[in-house]
C-alpha cells in the first residue's frame, strides 16, 4: 500500500482516515514535529521535539504573544533564564542538591488530566539526573502574576468533570477531597502533571518547582498554604521533599529567578 507523506494542518487530519499514511504535523503554534500514521487499525502517534536555537523560540508557544512577550513578564524571562543555563537554571539547579543534570526541558508542555478536555500546561517541564536518581519536574513560572482562582472559585457550581478532576488530583497527591477552599487551583494541578510525568516517564521522583522572578515574592504565601498540606515548610530559595501516599517523593521549592532577564 502506498505512502503518502506531506506537511499538514491539524484540520486536514480527518481527511487521511482510512488509509496508511504518514503525516508530518507542525502546527503553527509550536516547535515540536508530530508524526502520524493512519490505518485501518488505528491512529498512532510519535511526537518528536526539535531543539531551540534560542529564546526567541519559545515567543511561538503563547497565546497572545503581542501581549506576554515583553521584558518583565514571565515568559520571556523563562526564555532568557532557560536558553542561558548551561543545563538547569542556577537558582532551580540548587534547590536539588549537588551533581544535577539537565536531560530535557520541553516549554508549555501539556499533560492531560480527566474530567474534561482542558491539559495541564507545564511553563517548563524538566527531566532531571540528581545523583543516581532522576526527577519528573513540572515548573511554574511567575513574576507578578497570580496562581489563579481558588479551589472554591473554581469549584463552584462544579460540573460532573470538574468533581471527577479534583477528586483524581486529591488521590493522586494524598489529599482530602475536596481540598481547603483557600487553595490555588493552579498548584493542584500543576502538582498532579509532575507526579503523571514521573510515573509516565518511570522516574524515581517528582517535583513541582515555582521559579519566581518577583524579587519581593508575590503570593509566596499561596505557595506555603499549599506546601504546608504536605506538611512542608518552605521558604524563597528552598525545597523540601514529601513522600506520596503512591510511594514516589515529592519536592516542591520556591526558586528566586534572577532579576537580570527582567
Amino acid at each position: 500500500m502506498g505512502t503518502d507523506v506531506r506537511y499538514a494542518d491539524e484540520g486536514d487530519i480527518g481527511n487521511f482516515r482510512g488509509r496508511e499514511s504518514f503525516v508530518d504535523l507542525e502546527s503553527s503554534g509550536s516547535i515540536v514535529r508530530t508524526v502520524i500514521q493512519f490505518s485501518n487499525q488505528g491512529v498512532f502517534v510519535v511526537t518528536i521535539f526539535i531543539p531551540t536555537t534560542g529564546p526567541n523560540d519559545w515567543r511561538r508557544f503563547l497565546a497572545d504573544p503581542e501581549k506576554q512577550w515583553k521584558r518583565g513578564y514571565s515568559a520571556m524571562a523563562t526564555a532568557l533564564s532557560w536558553e542561558a543555563a548551561n543545563g538547569l537554571p542556577p537558582d532551580i539547579s540548587k534547590l536539588l542538591g549537588e551533581s544535577v543534570e539537565l536531560l530535557l526541558a520541553i516549554p508549555e508542555h501539556k499533560v492531560a488530566l480527566p474530567g474534561g478536555s482542558r491539559e495541564s500546561q507545564c511553563d517548563v517541564f524538566a527531566l532531571v539526573r540528581v545523583g543516581n536518581e532522576s526527577m519528573a519536574i513540572a515548573v511554574e513560572e511567575k513574576v507578578n502574576e497570580p496562581f489563579g482562582p481558588t479551589v472554591s472559585e473554581w469549584m463552584m457550581n462544579a460540573s460532573k468533570g470538574k468533581i471527577e478532576r479534583m477528586g483524581f488530583i486529591c488521590d493522586l497527591l494524598g489529599l482530602s477531597a475536596p481540598p481547603p477552599g483557600n487553595l490555588r487551583y493552579q498548584l493542584l494541578h500543576r502538582t498532579a502533571a509532575a507526579v503523571l510525568e514521573a510515573n509516565r516517564f518511570r522516574t524515581d521522583k517528582a517535583g513541582m518547582i515555582v521559579q519566581s522572578f518577583s524579587q519581593e515574592h508575590r503570593w509566596i504565601e499561596d505557595f506555603q498554604a499549599f506546601a504546608e498540606r504536605f506538611e512542608l515548610k518552605i521558604d524563597p530559595g528552598q525545597a523540601q521533599t514529601s513522600i506520596l501516599p503512591s510511594g514516589i517523593p515529592l519536592t516542591l521549592g520556591w526558586a528566586v529567578g534572577s532579576a537580570t532577564f527582567l
